[in-house]
């Protein structure tokens, strides 16, 4: 393998960040690091950063720049000899200097996807909550509407996929990530790939990673 290359992806929530991130790791061999499956370890585990998270959480209060930094950079330090994606973090400029101060990022990859497009796609979102089985009226309807195909229970939406919230969600993640942006288009490893299809987003995506990393790809991409 060649030298080691160390990615960010960003991406507002519904923007296809999760398929895009599986593609990634899947055709060039990159360690997928998803920040909420580390918060979520580590808080089931008891660890003390994870009691103190959930300390926070169950207060209803922000989990502080510092402990969230220090987390994800002792799962970052258990990778020195790989390339990793980063999904999740930093999501505030103090965090993306934390991150700066212990690693040099190659590239910042940002999904940029119409909010009106994401807004259609997570509020048409429909979840048979025993199972956790989830349907879209879109693309992949229930063969009744409102109902589950399997049991006949009823569907219902998640409070996260109603329009309401959606558009708050939406509305946080701009003014909370913005920045975060600037910070990486002044250091010049931005990258935006804009779209309203992950399908159509990814085949430009895969095209410029195979330039920024020639040297990896040969090796791990499938023949």
């Amino acid at each position: 393998m060649g030298a080691i290359f160390r990615a960010v992806i960003m991406g507002a929530p519904g923007s296809g960040k999760g398929t895009v991130s599986a593609r990634i790791t899947k055709s060039f061999g990159l360690t997928h690091l998803s920040s909420g499956d580390i918060l979520r370890a580590n808080i089931n585990a008891k660890t003390e950063l994870g009691l103190l998270m959930k300390s926070c959480i169950d207060q209803g209060q922000l989990v502080p720049d510092d402990v969230i930094s220090r987390l994800i950079l002792t799962d970052l330090r258990a990778l020195e000899q790989s390339s990793w994606l980063l999904d999740g973090f930093p999501r505030t400029v103090s965090q993306a200097e934390a991150l700066e101060d212990a690693y040099s990022v190659d590239t910042v990859i940002n999904l940029n996807v119409p909010f009106e497009t994401i807004k259609e796609r997570l509020t048409s979102r429909w979840t048979h909550l025993p199972s956790g089985r989830v349907y879209n009226t879109d693309f992949n309807p229930p063969k009744v509407p409102g109902f589950d195909d399997e049991t006949g229970e009823p569907l219902v939406q998640r409070d996260d996929d109603t329009p309401d919230t959606v558009t708050r969600r939406l509305k946080s993640y701009e003014t909370q990530t913005e920045p975060v942006l600037e910070y990486y288009r002044c250091k010049g490893v931005l990258h935006t790939f804009s779209g309203t299809e992950t399908n159509k987003i990814w085949p430009h995506v895969e095209a410029f990673l195979r330039v920024k990393l020639p040297s990896t790809v040969s090796l791990l991409t499938p023949v």
